[in-house]
């Protein structure tokens, strides 16, 4: 429910600020005097681009803000996911600053306009005679039938399946594509998976393979100087030992001449045990060296395999290679088990098939049900609207794939008179006639759901008389159940409002500006003797308004 109004600097309005009830409230002024500007207003802190000629002084700030009860409306959801602080009384605040930048805010958080608009939409309908090309939107249609129907929990069922059903579609063709993929592949993967798996990896030490490589390799030169090695330390009178033999004995008798030469003795003592364990180690490896053809091939071979594998994989350690090889098997393995995935997929979207089937077949049922009580309603209303032969026919064709809303398409056939073939609203209905169908369709919705408020801008252009009361019986009527305002030029109509506000312009300081009053019960007398009889208001033109207030 709209609660307060404020418009700063914007058009003809200077400051303005307004505080509104529940109920039916009529809003009426001369033509020209500014209703428009007041609706463009609102439009702007619901989310509407600026114009900025509509500025009144663009050296200063425009501000608007709109005030919401909204206890009834369920918009807690909406608040959570837009990470916004959630008030029973809701602040929406517009601000058009002189540089041309435009911030939004609800509750005094900053919000795109995006966030703004969605919110809007499910706050207030400003519904003008432009407006009705929405009664032949689908969408629409559906939201009326559904209505009724009470079919919103259904359609969320329905809704949730459908994303899953998608979900696994995606996922299903996903898994065919892979493995379509995987079978061009498998060839090939196969190969490089027996080329790492014949490498033997994992027994390969890289670092004593090349060791070994290149002592099998030069084992005759090694052989040659160790054999050298051997002869310069074992030779009889001139070998390093027999030197080391005498050169030991001689400091022995140093030593037990003078301890001076203990410390030398001792130090000639451990050389001659360090060569001995020298001429052990030489003797073991020439035991050890033999010249073995075949191993060494042995080795160049694996060495060989090794670098190419490398190179072919861009890596250069053993263990990338072994982690290449664990890859590739899992991904064959994958394929072999992807038939199986395939299939449990399938399986899955079988069932969701039947739940949507199922579902969808539920949400035709109700909507058909409902179709004979909507019909009656809407003639009922729009024969006492002046369209006694207006007729509807509602009909429901399957659809082959899934909608948002189920498997349904519907037709919303219409004729104004008698004989006339059953056509699609937007070929079957002028704008006038468009106009009473939407408030007739408001009307029946506000029994159903829980509407915005909402705004009729002028709706009632072209009618008049007892249909005129009956406009503004119906408006009176929804306010029993939502918010209701009506910018009307019709008395009737401005008769039946709770509520009563005047759009007028004056003249201040050489400077026209647009204001917005609420009239007493006197005001609306005169206001109401005016728009029947003008400006000069006439004995019976009072009686009339008196009588149509009455």
């Amino acid at each position: 429910m709209l609660s307060e109004l404020s418009i700063k600097n914007y058009a003809l309005i200077d400051t303005l600020h307004v505080q509104f009830d529940s109920g039916f409230t009529c809003i009426t002024g001369e033509t020209g005097a500014g209703k428009s500007i007041l609706l463009g207003g609102l439009a702007l802190v619901l989310g509407k681009r600026v114009d900025f000629s509509n500025i009144n002084d663009p050296t200063q700030k425009c501000i608007i803000e709109a005030s919401f009860n909204i206890e009834n409306f369920n918009l807690k959801p909406f608040f959570d996911d837009h990470d916004l602080d959630f008030e029973m009384l809701t602040l929406l605040r517009r601000e058009i600053l002189p540089s041309g930048k435009s911030r939004a805010f609800v509750n005094d958080s900053p919000v795109n306009l995006t966030v703004l608009a969605a919110l809007g939409t499910q706050l207030i309908d400003i519904h003008s005679q432009q407006q009705t090309q929405e009664l032949t939107n689908d969408d629409f249609q559906f939201q009326i039938i559904d209505a009724l129907a009470k079919n919103s929990n259904a359609i969320e069922i329905y809704q949730q399946l459908l994303k899953s059903y998608k979900t696994s579609q995606k996922q299903l063709s996903a898994l065919i594509a892979a493995k379509a993929q995987s079978e061009k592949e498998q060839d090939y993967q196969a190969f490089l998976l027996k080329e790492l798996t014949e490498a033997k990896l994992q027994g390969i030490d890289l670092e004593a393979l090349e060791l070994e490589y290149n002592t099998l390799n030069n084992v005759e030169s090694i052989q040659t100087e160790l054999a050298l090695a051997n002869q310069l330390i074992s030779t009889e009178d001139l070998g390093i030992a027999s030197n080391l033999m005498t050169l030991k004995q001689a400091f022995h008798k140093l030593s037990s001449m003078s301890t001076l030469y203990s410390s030398l003795s001792d130090r000639i003592d451990s050389m001659a045990i360090e060569l001995d364990d020298v001429f052990s180690e030489i003797e073991s490896e020439q035991a050890k060296l033999e010249v073995n053809p075949k191993r060494l091939q042995e080795i160049d071979n694996i060495l060989k395999a090794v670098h190419n594998l490398f190179s072919k994989h861009s890596v250069n350690t053993v263990a990338d290679l072994i982690k290449i090889e664990s890859h590739l098997a899992t991904q064959l393995d994958t394929l072999a088990s992807l038939d199986d995935t395939i299939a449990e997929k399938e399986n899955t979207l079988e069932s969701l098939t039947k739940e949507l089937d199922k579902c969808a077949e539920t949400l035709s049922k109700q909507r058909l049900h409902v179709f004979p009580e909507l019909v009656k309603q809407l003639e009922a209303i729009l024969s006492d609207l002046g369209m006694p032969n207006a007729r509807f026919k509602l009909l429901l064709k399957p659809s082959e794939s899934y909608l948002y809303n189920g498997k349904d398409q519907l037709e919303f056939l219409f004729t104004a008179n008698k004989g006339a073939s059953f056509l699609p609203l937007k070929k079957a209905a002028s704008g006038g006639e468009l106009s009473r169908i939407m408030l007739a369709i408001k009307s029946v919705l506000s029994k159903y759901q829980q509407l915005p408020t909402i705004m009729f801008d002028e709706i009632d252009t072209g009618v008049s008389g007892e249909i005129a009361h009956k406009m503004g019986d119906i408006m009176n009527q929804m306010s029993a159940y939502m918010q209701v305002f009506s910018i009307t030029h019709l008395p009737q109509i401005a008769a039946k409002g709770q509520a009563h506000f005047k759009v007028f312009k004056q003249d201040i300081q050489q400077t026209t500006v647009t204001s917005l009053i609420k009239l007493s019960n006197e005001e609306r007398v005169e206001e109401i003797a005016q728009m029947l009889g003008g400006k000069k208001l006439s004995a019976s033109a009072i009686a009339h308004a008196n009588q149509l207030l009455n």
